[in-house]
């Protein structure tokens, strides 16, 4: 019996007019992703948090010249032992694929993951993020990192505007728009499910009343943040929605949206008491 032959090594991509090249690249526009259901993924650890949500990567770029560390070696192995697509590329032709001068060696092609809003899961003391009306991806993706490191149980776009796996969305998450579960819908949607599920809603508004320090913050709740320059719309209003606001002793009326959120995901977090222990 003849033993295998090893698979042969692929050849290195040196000319940024190859097909697999152009159409990796042309991922970088919305219109593209949206009729593709793909996205692109930069950098190892970004990589291998998608791979340990379970998102389907379809193909690999890889500029062996520019990988560095073990977390790149190791996400390269995990990727040819799961007999992914890998594709060796020439340093001129990785730039031509690669987010700004922040290349690490990997750009991959995967499935956007679904953001169905039926169906999140939720536990009995959810702590819940809607960000309404967001308009740039990297301050999605800094709530998405907030939301990971308050350990929020999921984050929900509400009349989105920013595309939710826009590779700058992904690159500012450091990857944790795959561990914190998202979801998308319209505002109308999103307050009749949280409703539906018995989520309190959390306003933050410049005009509020009660500081958010004053405000309990505990049990299954949802905090509502909106874009900076409209700030939340007039269906975030009601009998049962709260209000509250971050004091602002400068000239500025508000914070931006992503410190906002790890200002009132904390205070949540130390509200509720778990997970921080003796840690600074």
């Amino acid at each position: 019996m003849m033993a295998s032959m090893p698979s042969p090594t692929p050849p290195l991509l040196t000319s940024v007019a190859n097909p697999r090249v152009r159409a990796a690249h042309a991922l970088r526009d919305r219109r593209e992703r949206d009729l593709s259901g793909l996205t692109l993924i930069d950098g190892a650890r970004e990589l291998r948090r998608a791979l340990d949500a379970g998102v389907l990567v379809t193909e690999v770029f890889v500029c062996e010249s520019l990988l560095a560390g073990p977390e790149a070696r190791a996400v390269l192995d995990r990727l040819r032992v799961a007999g992914t697509v890998i594709r060796p590329t020439s340093e001129p032709v990785f730039m031509k694929l690669a987010f700004g001068e922040r290349a690490e060696g990997f750009v991959a092609v995967a499935s956007i993951p679904s953001t169905a809003l039926p169906g999140l899961p939720l536990p009995d003391d959810a702590l819940v993020v809607v960000v309404e009306g967001v308009e740039k991806p990297g301050n999605l993706g800094a709530v998405m990192r907030s939301a990971d490191g308050a350990g929020a149980d999921a984050v929900i776009a509400a009349s989105a505007r920013a595309d939710l796996f826009n590779p700058n969305a992904i690159r500012a998450s450091a990857g944790t728009v795959f561990s914190v579960p998202l979801a998308a819908a319209s505002s109308v949607d999103v307050i009749a499910w949280l409703r539906e599920h018995e989520v309190r809603i959390v306003t933050a508004r410049v005009d509020a009343d009660r500081f958010y320090t004053d405000a309990d913050l505990t049990g299954r709740l949802a905090l509502i943040l909106g874009a900076e320059a409209d700030g939340l719309t007039d269906a975030w209003t009601g009998d049962d929605v709260e209000a509250v606001r971050l004091p602002m002793l400068g000239v500025a009326d508000s914070l931006n949206v992503s410190v906002s959120a790890a200002v009132l995901l904390y205070e949540a977090r130390r509200q509720r008491g778990l997970g921080l222990g003796a840690q600074t």
